[in-house]
């Protein structure tokens, strides 16, 4: 009996301990997982915290915890496994932070000059540059070892580098063309930094990989001006689909004339895009584009959007007091809420 009894204590010990392993593995990781982003521009710049259920609004979230400031215009946050790279393009910044925490980990402030965004492959990071915004001739992706957090090398590409991606063995960059206009995509190989380069229309800006392995960008063409700035003119806007095995433009979907698309994203095989006010979808097999809208915007000025599990996010941005987040259900086309986030908000991210 007493080994019987010794051997169900035993027993009970381990159960326990076993338990006791599965609750560390399930602690969080951070205050801020499981829950949205949203960077704002400011000044000052700042990272407010929603979280999935919407009960815990924090604005502010990096000053909280480091007590100090990220200056003014935070152009966007790059994130590679439980980092986050917050890039302020004025101050030729870039924090580096733990994603869930936000506590301040390093600071890459060297070789930068006007950073845009960050994407990243094999323990690199890659960051557009616009340098001075009128020079066609200064601009480069700076490549970051993210071991010392230090800008190891440059590659010269074309007038204002825009959103960058990394897909397979390649780098994929839009040209918006800094103060100006520019029309084409750079790919840059990783191994070899060759560059080849791709001519669409005007204003080239966001871009995804949708489901048929295509390169999807999104157009907003330009307004053309004369010496006194009145409008002239338009080029059209337009979504623009890529071939990646050959780099070749597969479709180009043009807008009405003098009609500017902004903010693309992509979810379960639906194109989502802004125009005129309005939310347009697109499918991956959609040979035209759409007719009718989605659904109309509330945003006075929609200047952010995300789509994650068929709900929309959208940053209604202020730049003289605290902005919107806006949450729409896509299903119903019904507003869910409005929530108070940072000064400029343009940004939206899932942590």
């Amino acid at each position: 009996m007493k080994n019987i009894f010794l051997s169900i204590i035993a027993m009970s010990f381990l159960v326990f301990s076993c338990s006791e392993d599965n609750d560390d593995n399930l602690q969080s990781k951070g205050d801020y997982e499981n829950g949205i982003l949203v960077s704002g521009e400011g000044g000052p710049s700042s990272v407010s915290f929603i979280s999935n259920d919407f009960l815990t609004i924090e604005n502010g979230i990096y000053y909280n915890i480091n007590n100090e400031s990220l200056g003014v215009y935070l152009q966007s946050i790059g994130f590679n496994d439980d980092m986050a790279y917050i890039i302020t393009d004025n101050a030729n910044t870039i924090n580096v932070v733990n994603r869930y925490t936000f506590e301040k980990l390093g600071t890459i402030t060297t070789d930068l000059s006007t950073p845009r965004y960050m994407a990243f492959a094999n323990g690199k990071g890659y960051v557009t540059n616009w340098g001075d915004g009128m020079v066609a001739t200064d601009d480069f992706i700076a490549v970051v070892d993210l071991a010392t957090n230090s800008v190891e090398s440059t590659i010269p590409v074309g007038e204002g580098p825009e959103q960058i991606l990394v897909y397979g063995d390649k780098i994929y960059v839009s040209h918006k063309g800094g103060y100006s206009s520019n029309n084409i995509i750079s790919v840059i190989d990783i191994a070899s930094n060759n560059i080849e380069t791709i001519i669409v229309n005007d204003n080239p800006d966001e871009m995804i990989i949708d489901n048929l392995g295509n390169l999807v960008v999104l157009c907003g063409g330009a307004t053309e001006y004369d010496s006194n700035w009145n409008v002239v003119g338009h080029t059209e806007g337009s979504v623009t689909k890529i071939d990646l095995s050959n780099n070749t433009v597969i479709s180009t979907l043009a807008l009405e004339n003098g009609v500017h698309p902004s903010l693309m994203d992509y979810d379960n095989g639906v194109l989502y895009y802004v125009a005129s006010g309005n939310l347009f979808g697109l499918t991956d097999s959609d040979t035209a584009l759409p007719s009718e809208s989605v659904m109309p915007l509330t945003a006075s000025y929609a200047y952010g959007m995300a789509v994650k599990d068929n709900t929309l996010y959208v940053t209604d941005a202020s730049f003289t007091g605290q902005s919107d987040l806006i949450v729409y259900d896509l299903s119903s086309k019904s507003e869910i809420g409005t929530y108070k986030v940072g000064l400029g908000a343009s940004k939206i991210y899932f942590n």
